[in-house]
């Protein structure tokens, strides 16, 4: 306990700012609490979503997808090699739930309704299917989490149970995930009139259910290259360049079904017109899908730590302007306001990344989210040096 109490005093410069953005968004919070979202945001009833739904849910959502893929993967898929880096994976995607239900709380205008959902049922609304979605989800993580706490505390029979129902566990998560990633792309098909036409589109949950999928797999990369930074337990490399390879193919499916929905719904010219959209339209298929495709499809980067990072990192900065495009580029034209985000929803979309990383940090350090080797020797790691590309086993 005092080795924990030293560690966490002891200052550092990325402490120092966390403990500003923690205090920052507390204040924030409670000035949203005492007056109201208007006291906080630059929202509207004509512009009532805005960051805080664009990008702590919608993106927060949509980055958590790694969790259902890697398990879909390692126990539908029965492809076991890529089993050490499922737990880390899960609790990204687990920490991920939890703060987009928080931002939920946040941002809703009666947080204390939100219970409604559970027994005033509406199976008509898209929303209804999501909020049940997710709040299933969250509790599938959860459980799938679990044995990482049961070892902690080295309770065998119930580390069996929760073991024994893994598999049905992975084909819930599955299923949920499906339904509501793409069902966050339905909840914009209400608006056909309201929507610029280059983001509106009938396949739009499929969109963002493939978007999703490839951004999941981004943040597979992007969290293990941090974590080999930040707590030295790196993963086996090889694993995460093959996820690389994986993303080009999805992001080609991706881009390549895009344009042809936009050709046989006669919106081709709208791509050449001078307008903020536009070229809004352009920056995210450029940063989120030409580069990291022409990246990720040469070995030399692929096969390189840090090209292989800041591929994963282009992937995600597409898929954050593809999310705020659809929730609020796309409708600012139409609302007939402008909104930009006032510096409190700024702090309280920091305030929950901030928070994200610090519950990831001390997971790491006191449960057993990477695993061991059957001698209870950690993994060994694999790092593809820059200078020859050859693969070394470090310890």
């Amino acid at each position: 306990m005092n080795d924990f109490i030293t560690r966490t005093l002891r200052p550092t410069f990325w402490k120092v700012v966390a403990v500003i953005i923690i205090a920052l968004g507390i204040y924030t919070i409670y000035l949203r609490f005492t007056g109201g979202l208007a006291a906080v945001t630059n929202l509207s009833d004509h512009f009532p979503w805005g960051l805080w739904i664009g990008f702590d849910v919608l993106c927060g959502v949509g980055m958590a997808a790694g969790g259902f893929t890697l398990c879909a993967i390692v126990y539908i898929f029965n492809i076991k090699k890529y089993k050490p880096i499922i737990r880390p994976t899960i609790l990204t995607a687990f920490l991920g739930y939890l703060l987009v239900i928080f931002a939920l709380l946040v941002d809703l205008g009666r947080p204390w309704a939100i219970w409604h959902a559970i027994i005033m049922w509406n199976p008509h609304s898209v929303m209804f299917e999501v909020a049940w979605c997710v709040m299933l989800y969250t509790t599938v993580l959860f459980l799938e989490f679990s044995p990482v706490i049961i070892e902690r505390f080295k309770s065998k029979k119930l580390l069996s149970f929760i073991k024994g129902i893994t598999i049905p566990l992975v084909v819930i998560g599955i299923l949920l995930s499906t339904l509501h990633q793409s069902s966050l792309g339905a909840l914009y098909l209400i608006v056909p009139t309201k929507m610029h036409p280059l983001w509106y589109s009938t396949n739009l949950p499929w969109f963002f259910y493939l978007s999703a999928i490839a951004v999941g797999c981004a943040m597979i990369i992007f969290e293990s290259y941090l974590s080999a930074k930040a707590f030295k337990k790196n993963l086996e490399f090889h694993l995460v360049s093959d996820i690389g390879r994986w993303i080009v193919v999805i992001l080609s499916t991706y881009f390549t079904w895009r344009f042809v929905d936009l050709a046989l719904n006669n919106k081709l010219t709208l791509l050449f017109f001078n307008s903020i959209e536009t070229y809004l339209f352009w920056l995210e298929i450029i940063i989120g899908i030409v580069i990291p495709i022409a990246f990720l499809s040469q070995s030399r980067i692929r096969l390189n730590r840090v090209g292989l990072f800041v591929s994963a990192c282009f992937v995600i900065g597409g898929f954050l302007l593809n999310r705020l495009n659809v929730s609020v580029t796309s409708l600012q034209a139409s609302s007939g306001v402008s909104y930009l985000p006032s510096v409190y929803e700024i702090i309280i979309t920091l305030f929950i990344v901030t928070i994200g990383v610090i519950l990831f940090n001390l997971a790491v350090q006191y449960l057993p989210v990477y695993e061991k080797t059957k001698e209870g020797i950690p993994i060994e790691f694999e790092i593809i040096t820059d200078e020859n590309l050859k693969v070394e086993s470090v310890k």
